[in-house]
């Protein structure tokens, strides 16, 4: 299977994601500003949701861009990859939900937090689908970001049993240092 191909199921996918995540949200009841405010923390929860999807879906795309091969195990480290990200609107309506609540933005994190490490997976196997003259391997050598993030999630999931307020800034501040977007692959191949 070619790349493109593997890039337009991911595609289709993410886009499948974010349309569920959006069915979830509810019509105020009522015409008026003060009947959004309790819909507040469901457009909170959903932005930053959606942030997250749109962030792998450019990261994904990047990567993909910069890598030559795909083998077996790159479709099955990128289903991986896309298992985790399809849960985000089951984790986001939870934590929606009860976003004042522990276990809900605990899972939240968790769902993040497995969705980080199996984007690193899918970066491993697509340098090892390469070999070690892989060019990839290069452009992702100081990937300060992806080693920031799984810490911070595992902080963020801490947090959700101390100060839930505390557990959802961190999952936002990782949102924010990837929205700063990562010109290593561009450069390399620009």
């Amino acid at each position: 299977m070619g790349k493109g191909r593997l890039e337009a199921f991911s595609d289709g996918v993410l886009a499948i994601i974010i349309t569920i995540m959006v069915l979830e949200i509810k019509a105020p009841e009522g015409a008026t500003l003060v009947a959004l405010k309790p819909l507040v923390p469901t457009l909170l929860a959903y932005v930053l949701s959606f942030i997250y999807v749109g962030i792998y879906w450019n990261n994904h795309h990047h990567l993909l861009q910069a890598s030559t091969r795909v083998s077996g195990s790159v479709l099955w480290a990128n289903l991986h990859l896309l298992f985790w990200l399809s849960l985000l609107p089951f984790s986001t309506r939870w934590m929606d939900d009860y976003h004042s609540q522990a276990l809900p933005n605990a899972a939240y994190g968790l769902v993040l937090l497995a969705a980080a490490l199996a984007y690193w997976l899918l970066q491993q196997r697509i340098i090892a689908a390469e070999g070690e003259q892989s060019a990839l391997k290069q452009m992702l050598a100081h990937d300060w970001k992806g080693r920031l993030s799984p810490v911070l999630y595992l902080a963020g999931i801490g947090l959700s049993f101390v100060q839930v307020h505390l557990a959802q800034a961190t999952y936002a501040l990782v949102a924010l240092i990837w929205l700063i977007p990562d010109r290593r692959i561009e450069r390399r191949m620009g």
